[in-house]
């Protein structure tokens, strides 16, 4: 870390402090990535010309010109209108350390190292670390509903507890209408992470018990009311999280019991991506038919590939299985029935077949058949 501050040697003044995440984590004993640095008493005109290239638009943020990791001058920030854009920020060289660190959102965030690795933690994050407590750095926390969103996240990722005081601004945020100011591509955002966490289920949860739930996807909220509905589908959700699942198949086993026009709904109210609305279609449609494959004949399997359009996507068709499949139990019989008529039907010649055929209604009405018998022949061997 040291050669990263090399350039600010001659500046006595100067200050440089590795902060949040990577500190966090480094504490925490777990790998880091990516690392963040405030500079304390320097200016944007002396950061260009030590030869950082400037990247911030609201406030000074700047790439180091070797190792390109982000340089933020200490800042501080003043909340001037209604939602999580409506900051006012302050970047000069009398900001202290710890006047930035006080407008982060948790304290296990407000924690800085300095360039002989020793810590400062005015605000007891390293307690917090240790004790497992998402807890808020002051009220400023209040101003912006995203972190409610990202306290959500956190402990997904962690499995905190969120602070009593913590949990209540956050419920009281949300009385406030400070949630209605989030907009669908944040939202998204963040419950694109949180589903990627270890355990996704938790920042529902969260959600859920400080009210932002219904605010940013009430199709979910409405689904959580139905008691063993919501059991189902979060068990569902953590199972694929176990399994290392893709985000799509994240999405899909959360929205699964949902009506599929719940899940139009939920969808387009996050503007999720079309691979994660389209996979989750398919789980609202299949996900029953799926369960109980293993029964059914080759003219349902078939009608089953079909309509989850298996033979052009196969890959999209195994992570429907994931989705459809994450946490019921004894599963493996009905992966391989599905797998194996699979593979038998989409084997066949579809190429010979079109031209033996005479027209086009001829020609599905053959390939039809020969994959309906390809799938019997594997179900007479299972």
């Amino acid at each position: 870390m040291g050669d990263h501050f090399s350039l600010f040697t001659f500046h006595f003044v100067v200050k440089i402090y590795s902060v949040g995440g990577a500190v966090r984590d480094e504490l925490l004993g777990l790998p880091v990535t990516d690392r963040d640095y405030v500079v304390v008493g320097a200016t944007p005109e002396e950061m260009v010309k030590l030869g950082f290239k400037p990247v911030g638009r609201d406030f000074p943020v700047f790439l180091h010109p070797e190792t390109h990791e982000e340089y933020a001058l200490a800042r501080t920030e003043r909340k001037i209108a209604r939602g999580y854009h409506g900051f006012e920020f302050r970047a000069a060289p009398d900001i202290t350390l710890e006047e930035d660190l006080q407008r982060r959102d948790l304290t296990i965030n407000a924690i800085a190292r300095d360039r002989d690795g020793a810590i400062i933690d005015p605000f007891n994050g390293a307690v917090d670390l240790r004790t497992g407590v998402l807890r808020h750095v002051s009220p400023a926390f209040a101003e912006d509903p995203v972190r409610i969103l990202r306290v959500a996240r956190f402990a997904a990722r962690y499995g905190f507890a969120i602070a009593a005081e913590t949990l209540a601004l956050m419920r009281r945020m949300v009385m406030d209408g400070e949630a209605d100011a989030l907009v669908a591509e944040r939202v998204w955002q963040e419950f694109a992470r949180g589903l990627m966490e270890g355990k996704p289920s938790r920042m529902f949860d969260v959600l859920r018990e400080c009210g932002a739930l219904a605010r940013v996807a009430p199709e979910l909220d409405a689904l959580f009311d139905g008691g063993e509905a919501a059991a189902v589908s979060l068990a569902a959700l953590d199972a694929v999280a176990r399994e290392g699942g893709s985000l799509e198949a994240r999405f899909a086993a959360l929205a699964r019991p949902l009506d599929p026009l719940a899940v139009e709904a939920l969808a387009g109210r996050l503007k999720a991506p079309a691979a994660c609305r389209d996979l989750a279609l398919f789980a609202a449609r299949h996900a029953n038919t799926i369960v109980d494959a293993a029964e059914l004949d080759a003219a349902a399997l078939l009608e089953l590939l079909d309509a989850a359009d298996a033979w052009r996507k196969p890959e999209r068709f195994a992570e429907l299985i994931t989705a459809a499949l994450a946490g019921e139990p004894e599963t493996d019989v009905v992966r391989d029935v599905l797998e194996r008529a699979r593979q038998a039907a989409a084997a066949i010649d579809a190429g010979a077949i079109a031209k033996a055929a005479q027209s086009p209604g001829e020609i599905r009405s053959r390939i039809r058949g020969a994959r309906l018998d390809a799938i019997q022949q594997v179900l007479r061997r299972h």
